[in-house]
């Protein structure tokens, strides 16, 4: 097997198990905070949220630096960092003894991840240029699905096993995967003893200022289209099925559509951009976002909305890799692991804003109002993309023809 090969296969499984541990808490968060002695439900919102939302908030500052020492020390080092340090942390939350040990653990754990980073950027760097855009296809459906079925595996794993096996499950995945990263990834990095640019210098180094900042934004608004609806799904899947019993078992078969789809279409669609461009792809899979968002705000049961999230996840699919191999073809390659910690922490920002977003908007104007407004947001980012990008890389293949 081909060394690319095997470093995909060990970065998907810990890319999956860490997507997982940053979103599994959101549906056992109350109930953990419940059990560590809060008994005020205004409280227990209030706490459940802030410890939540602090991981991606720290995660967003920190991955930059880490992505600045994995161009500097080797992304292999940054992989075994941040899977056995995510297991320890993860694990020790099982022990907590009261809701503010949770939250500086949560903190801690925003402090050293960097793994998605680190991953991303090794397979940018370590494939060859005719299968980057499978790989990185590939590797996308790890952090997404990873992300969209944490709720649901949080929640299995708490129904069968308890509230503090979640921690300790995840913990031990996490270091599953630190263990096969060690064992398996192979990585040919020459450290290259240069002084430590700063961001101003970083900044002048970019050849494609422009595309850089549009390819950060359009991370920024996909993360927030993906979780802009998590708050407020269960909320309108109980509406939808008239206060069904099963209403819980819904929301998780809801949530895993647009997964399962993205695991389905990603590789698919990061073979295509390999094939026609990018770009094309890129833009195409925003429109299609921005039109399937609409017609979820007028569904008359949950199954139409299952299959809209459904349809979601197929076009989305298409998103993430597409910004990866674009940042990976305009970024020199000494800086691909700051840029793209630079591109993490714009989708961390993305799923704290999104969350904010979707509750802020269902309070004030109602929950079909979130994917009406998502869905809006698709289709800007869909214009600009088409004028900042796709009209761009189009003259350029013209001209090489």
């Amino acid at each position: 097997m081909p060394i690319w090969k095997r470093n995909l296969i060990v970065c998907w499984f810990g890319m999956f198990v860490s997507g997982v541990g940053m979103s599994m808490l959101a549906p056992v968060l109350p109930l953990y905070i419940q059990h560590l002695g809060v008994a005020d439900t205004g409280k227990i919102a209030q706490l459940s949220g802030f410890a939540f939302g602090i991981t991606f908030i720290i995660s967003a500052i920190f991955s930059p630096i880490w992505g600045l020492a994995a161009d500097k020390f080797g992304r292999k080092p940054m992989l075994l960092r941040a899977s056995l340090g995510m297991a320890i942390v993860i694990g020790c939350m099982g022990f907590a003894t009261n809701v503010y040990i949770l939250i500086g653990l949560r903190l801690l754990q925003g402090v050293i991840t960097g793994y998605a980073t680190a991953c991303t950027t090794l397979i940018a760097t370590q494939t060859d240029k005719e299968h980057t855009g499978y790989a990185l296809g590939l590797l996308s459906t790890a952090s997404i699905a990873g992300s969209l079925l944490g709720p649901s595996i949080g929640g299995f794993i708490e129904e069968g096993f308890g509230l503090r096996n979640v921690f300790f499950i995840t913990g031990g995945l996490l270091l599953v995967a630190f263990i096969t990263t060690l064992l398996f990834v192979k990585e040919n990095f020459t450290r290259e003893d240069k002084k430590l640019l700063n961001l101003k210098e970083v900044w002048k180094l970019l050849p494609e200022k422009s595309l850089t900042i549009t390819m950060f934004i359009t991370f920024f608004v996909l993360t927030v289209a993906l979780y802009s609806v998590e708050p407020v799904l269960t909320v309108y899947i109980t509406h939808l099925s008239h206060n069904s019993t099963h209403v819980a078992l819904i929301a998780g078969l809801t949530f895993s559509a647009s997964g399962l789809a993205n695991i389905v279409a990603a590789p698919r669609l990061g073979k295509l951009s390999d094939r026609i461009g990018v770009h094309k792809v890129m833009l195409v899979s925003l429109l299609a976002a921005g039109i399937i968002f609409i017609p979820q705000a007028f569904v008359s049961n949950p199954w139409e909305l299952m299959g809209l999230r459904f349809m979601l996840g197929l076009t989305a699919a298409g998103l993430t890799p597409s910004v990866n191999v674009l940042i990976k073809k305009i970024t020199p390659a000494h800086l691909t692991g700051r840029v793209f910690g630079f591109a993490m922490s714009a989708g961390y920002l993305g799923v704290f804003g999104g969350a904010i977003l979707g509750g802020q908007v269902a309070a004030w104007f109602g929950v079909q109002y979130v994917f009406l407004i998502t869905g809006l947001l698709l289709l800007i980012n869909a214009a600009w993309v088409y004028v900042n990008v796709y009209t761009k890389l189009n003259k350029k293949e013209k001209l090489m023809m």
